[in-house]
């Protein structure tokens, strides 16, 4: 389990660092941001927040402009942010932003070409967590976050893994995937024609099934563009009603789909998944 250190850089008294990988679930080198707390120590392993990123997007979107270091520092929690596919000239790919390198969805492809690499849930699920905890101070305690296709991603992972995580935040998610043209496009191409295997990876459908045991945090801001067509946070709330789900999803008036909408209130999701990283 070799891993290579691209770059770091000190920030409120804890460490940005940047690693590439060989991935064996996605057969390809991966790259992968960390951000380590002052008191993350080998006697003090700290909680970690994964987070994951939307279409088009890489391990430095977040890292780079939510504006999440100072409360992460104060709280003594790590950040994971991997990428949002797997890489390379072999990897297969399409020509639009919303398919291929950038756009991995966070699914188990079972369709060719994409089935070779394009294994993204068991990369964040079991094999990233094993590197991280290996080679860092960071405990198994965690919790997961996302936007937009990485908002679908935490949700799916989290409430398909509740044993392993101890809540669950989104900003903009793709709420049901199975309804809206990103999500139908995706899963055609990587999953095939099969509408039940779609529902694996479908918050919605997957909150329809019974009454998740994590806490959920959704952000959605009202101006965003994608709202309407991509996003149907309304399905997602009528999901969770069902059974009695724990979702707080509030709607941010002005707010659109961009970092400027994260960074506004990613303090409050870090101080959200704090109560759960540090109960007892």
């Amino acid at each position: 389990m070799t891993i290579e250190n691209l770059s770091q850089a000190k920030v409120f008294g804890g460490w940005h660092k940047q690693y590439s990988h060989y991935a064996q679930s996605l057969n390809s080198s991966m790259r992968f941001a960390i951000f380590l707390p002052p008191n993350a120590t080998a006697s003090n392993p700290v909680p970690a927040l994964y987070w994951l990123s939307g279409l088009t997007c890489t391990d430095e979107n977040f890292m780079q402009k939510a504006g999440a270091f100072r409360a992460a520092a104060e709280l003594g929690i790590a950040i994971i942010a991997p990428d949002t596919s797997p890489r390379g000239d072999d990897v297969a790919d399409d020509e639009n932003y919303d398919l291929g390198k950038g756009a991995g969805f966070y699914l188990n492809a079972t369709q060719a070409p994409w089935s070779k690499h394009y294994q993204m849930y068991d990369y964040i699920v079991d094999e990233l967590p094993k590197v991280i905890e290996a080679n860092f101070p960071v405990s198994e305690v965690k919790a997961i976050s996302g936007h937009s296709m990485g908002g679908h991603g935490a949700l799916t992972i989290g409430l398909k893994n509740s044993e392993r995580y101890r809540s669950i935040s989104a900003f903009s998610p793709i709420s049901n995937p199975m309804q809206c043209p990103w999500g139908q496009k995706a899963f055609t191409a990587y999953l095939g024609t099969s509408i039940e295997s779609w529902k694996e990876y479908d918050a919605t459908e997957l909150l329809k099934l019974g009454r998740t045991k994590l806490p959920m945090l959704v952000d959605q801001g009202d101006a965003d563009s994608f709202l309407h067509e991509q996003l149907k946070p309304e399905s997602l709330i009528h999901a969770a009603s069902l059974h009695g789900s724990e979702l707080n999803l509030r709607m941010q008036a002005g707010y659109d789909h961009s970092y400027y909408f994260i960074s506004t209130f990613i303090e409050e999701h870090l101080r959200f998944h704090a109560k759960y990283l540090f109960a007892e």
